[in-house]
């Protein structure tokens, strides 16, 4: 029998929703389960022929044991490699390889130094830095976030010089970013499973949490057709098997503002009845999939294009 197991936290509709539709849609051979951990020890063989990782950003633990369970050879949706190195100043410079069109960023060093370095540790870094370069680049307003955060925590929009000076001033020793302010028309954020099943879902930031995916706009074909493009190439490019990307749409042209959620909301009650039904099967159906694939004893993780073409002898 093989088995899919699914590690989460708090959240309650989707996990359970999820095994349920496994175990309706598997078959013979293949059912799922919340993963339970009663020891976790080296070298012992493998349980779990996929695992679906909603938590480990939170649990330092579950990241260790997912990684060892990785090397067994079980299929960790997630990448827990991958996720561990990733972060949002670098996807946006990939995302310009790619020709898509992102923000003009930049990053910035923490406000406070980090534990158990002095000003030595610093003898590369000239500072006070470019302001001004830096604010010619971005222009004000702009967003100041964390280069590796998500979730809307920790943002601050910037509306210039002063400002900045001030809120830099409150994120301690947090490294930032500095990020063009998109005025957007119309927002879109956009589910990706299997680096091909797209959801594109009309969002509005602005509204309180409970309204933000009643918008009151609708993509056009050739809005739809560079979404989606967009949403598959930077999912393809960095191996995530679910994930959700934000586009703003200013002129026409969608931005990609955050796509880096490998955790991402899949509550009923925020994201509504459809949205949740087309994850839950979706998803399940994917995790079926590569339950059928695994084999334990071999490297049976998503990497993306990225990483797999870089290491690529030349």
């Amino acid at each position: 029998m093989k088995k899919i197991g699914i590690l989460f936290g708090q959240e309650n509709t989707f996990p359970h929703a999820f095994v349920e539709r496994v175990n309706r849609h598997a078959g013979p051979g293949i059912c799922a389960e919340f993963v339970m951990i009663d020891q976790a020890l080296q070298g012992q063989p493998g349980e779990y022929a996929v695992i679906i990782d909603r938590i480990s950003h939170d649990v330092p633990f579950y990241r260790a044991w997912l990684k060892n369970a990785a090397l067994d050879g079980s299929a960790v949706l997630n990448n827990p490699f991958w996720w561990s190195a990733d972060e949002k100043f670098f996807n946006n410079a990939l995302a310009l390889s790619l020709d898509v069109p992102v923000p003009k960023t930049a990053l910035l060093p923490s406000f406070e130094q980090p534990p158990d370095t002095s000003n030595r540790s610093f003898r590369n870094l000239r500072y006070p830095m470019d302001w001004d370069a830096i604010f010619r680049f971005t222009g004000f307003p702009a967003y100041m976030k964390p280069y590796a955060g998500g979730g809307w925590k920790d943002v601050y929009r910037i509306a210039d010089r002063e400002d900045f000076f001030r809120k830099h001033a409150q994120t301690g020793r947090e490294v930032m970013m500095l990020q063009e302010e998109i005025v957007f028309e119309e927002y879109y954020r956009c589910y990706c499973i299997g680096g091909k099943h797209v959801r594109i879902m009309p969002y509005e930031p602005r509204n309180a949490p409970a309204d933000r995916y009643r918008a009151g706009f609708r993509p056009g074909e050739k809005l739809l057709a560079a979404m989606e493009h967009s949403v598959i190439t930077l999912n393809q490019a960095l191996g995530y098997d679910f994930n959700t990307v934000e586009l703003a749409v200013r002129d026409g042209v969608p931005y990609a503002i955050d796509f880096c959620n490998p955790a991402p909301d899949a509550d009923l009650v925020s994201v509504g009845e459809e949205n949740f039904e087309w994850v839950v099967d979706t998803m399940a159906r994917y995790a079926i999939g590569r339950a059928k694939a695994q084999r334990f004893g071999q490297n049976n993780l998503t990497w993306g294009t990225y990483i797999r073409e870089s290491a690529q002898p030349r």
